[in-house]
This record gives C-alpha cells, structure tokens and sequence, in this order.
C-alpha cells in the first residue's frame, strides 16, 4: 500500500509546480503588459504636441473675447524681459488687442492707458468710449505728440484740458487749445503761463504766440488778463489793451 500511494504523491508535486510556474508567469505578463502601456503612455506623454497659438489667432481671440477674467489678467501680467525679443513683441502687440476690447474692464483699460509706453496701444485707448480712459492716455507722459495733440480736440473738456496740459503737447496744439472759444478760464490761465512761468526755456517766439491767443480769447478771467498786461512781450500786452 505505501508503495502504491508513492506514484500519487510524485505526480501532485509537477501540478503544484506547474501551477506556481504558471502563476509567476501571468505576474510577469501582467507586469511586462503593465509596463509597456506605461512606457507606451510616457512615451506618447512626452512625443504629444504641444498646442501653440499663432499670434494671429491669439490677437483675434482677444479682440473679440467676452471672458473679463481673462482679459483682466492679461491686461496685468508681467511684460517679459526685454532680452526675449520675440516674447516681448508678441505681449505688447496683443495688449493692443486686449486694449481695444471694449469687454476688457474698464480698470484695467486705466491701467493700460496710464502706465503703457507703446503707441499701438494707447492709440487704441485714445477713442475708447470711456471718457475716463481717453483722460488717462490724455495725461501719460509717454504719448506721441500727435497722439496727445488728437485728444486736445477731444469733446469732454477734462480729456482736453489734460492733453493741453501734458508736456509732451506741441506748442502749436497749445496754441490752437488758447484759440478755442470752447475752452475755460482755468485751463487759459494754465496756457498765459507758458514761457514765462512754465517751461521757461521753450522758443521765445512760439510761447508768446500762445499768450498772446490767450488774451483774446473771450473766455480768459480778469486775473489773468491783469497778469498778461505786465507780460514781457510787447506784442502780449497789446493784445491785452486791445480789448478794452
């Protein structure tokens, strides 16, 4: 009996061993397929193209996005260095389109208009429907002259007294703002001053052409008048007399 039951337990170890064998091997499949969808997707992670946006397409986006957030942000984010010249062209030229976009709120178009240095972009925001925008691009000391000399013939009197008084106005749109029956006392009495109070070392000639305009216009107070009369150019003064 002992050596009939011998052949039993010999042919049960191979199953037993078969089976582990089998085992093992569906791990390591397991495992090798694990690991080759892995490295399948890593791969296919690291070959995946990024999408990229051409300037054109971001620029008319923008032009015409309604999402405020965005725009916001956009309007506020960091310019890059300088040194990246195709970064830094690229964010000032869609700062245009974010400046232009009447969706872009009207706190970040201030910001824009007051503290941005490009032409292209303040050009936008120089006919914005919002007074209080033109004022800002009114008063940046960085405006082209012909820019802030557009906005010295602005409709709103504030938007144009403060063009007449930003220092990068030519002396002929002040001359032309001192010939304006539309403007007040308060911004004449600030042009009578140029030459001789403000910006001293402006052409002689050019300066007292503007004085002189202000002295007959219609609109120039009493105390300002009285102080042209005593105005070191004869040719001033004349006009001063020739009212009374």
């Amino acid at each position: 009996m002992s050596e009939a039951n011998e052949p039993t337990t010999n042919e049960a170890e191979p199953s037993q061993s078969s089976q582990s064998e089998q085992s093992e091997q569906s791990e390591q499949s397991g495992q090798s397929g694990q690991s080759g969808q892995s490295n399948q997707s890593a791969q296919s992670g690291q070959s995946a193209p990024q999408e990229f946006e051409t300037l054109t397409s971001t620029y008319e986006r923008l032009r015409h996005s309604t999402d405020t957030a965005e725009l916001s942000e956009f309007a506020r984010r960091p310019l890059p260095d300088k040194s990246d010249q195709a970064a830094f062209s690229r964010a000032t030229a869609l700062l245009e389109a974010v400046a232009g976009n009447p969706h872009t709120p009207v706190d970040d178009r201030i910001f824009l208009a007051e503290t941005m240095p490009f032409p292209n972009v303040l050009v936008k925001l120089s006919v914005d429907a919002d007074e209080r925008v033109r004022k800002a691009v009114a008063a940046n000391g960085d405006d082209k002259n012909w820019l802030v000399g557009r906005l010295t013939k602005d409709p709103v009197p504030e938007v144009r007294d403060t063009a007449l008084r930003n220092k990068r106005t030519s002396w002929k749109m002040r001359l032309e703002g001192a010939q304006n029956p539309d403007v007040d006392a308060e911004i004449l009495d600030f042009l009578s001053r140029f030459g001789v109070e403000s910006e001293p070392d402006a052409p002689a000639i050019l300066t007292s052409m503007v004085r002189r305009a202000v002295a007959l216009n219609p609109n120039t107070g009493a105390e300002t008048l009285a102080r042209l009369a005593q105005d070191p150019d004869p040719v001033v003064v004349k006009a001063v007399r020739s009212r009374s």
